[in-house]
């Protein structure tokens, strides 16, 4: 099933609002990122890889209640992720994950609106990466 509004707004409930909230911003012209859906195969679901020009900013999947905004970095970006001005809880989970080969991992799980300022320093970090 396509993850149109309907079925986004009736998978996450209360969190649809921070997801619209979101959308809104980083499609703006602050940001330019151009979110798009597709079907994976390999994990069997629905995710929104959203992008800036040619580069993959995050990955967006949505969960039962809230939605997740997966973030992949090499190891000489991960100081610079820990520098950054975001909840400390995001940064400990970071530390903690194992890389998947090459790339250090940061997921920011979203529920509510005042989650989505965490959520825009990590785009402008990964944005300004080269």
């Amino acid at each position: 099933v396509f993850p149109d509004e309907k079925v986004l707004k009736g998978a996450m409930a209360q969190s649809y609002k921070a997801y619209t909230e979101m959308i809104k911003i980083i499609t703006g012209p602050e940001y330019g990122l151009v979110p798009q859906w597709n079907y994976y195969k390999d994990g069997k679901a629905w995710l929104c890889k959203v992008g800036y020009q040619k580069k993959t900013v995050f990955w967006l999947s949505v969960w039962n209640g809230y939605f997740k905004a997966g973030f992949y970095f090499v190891e000489r970006h991960c100081p610079g992720v820990l520098e950054l001005d975001i909840d400390k809880s995001i940064k400990e989970e970071f530390k903690s994950k194992k890389p998947f080969g090459t790339l250090f991992p940061l997921a920011i799980t979203i529920t509510a609106k005042e989650q989505i300022k965490d959520l825009l320093v990590v785009i402008e970090y990964k944005k300004s990466l080269k």
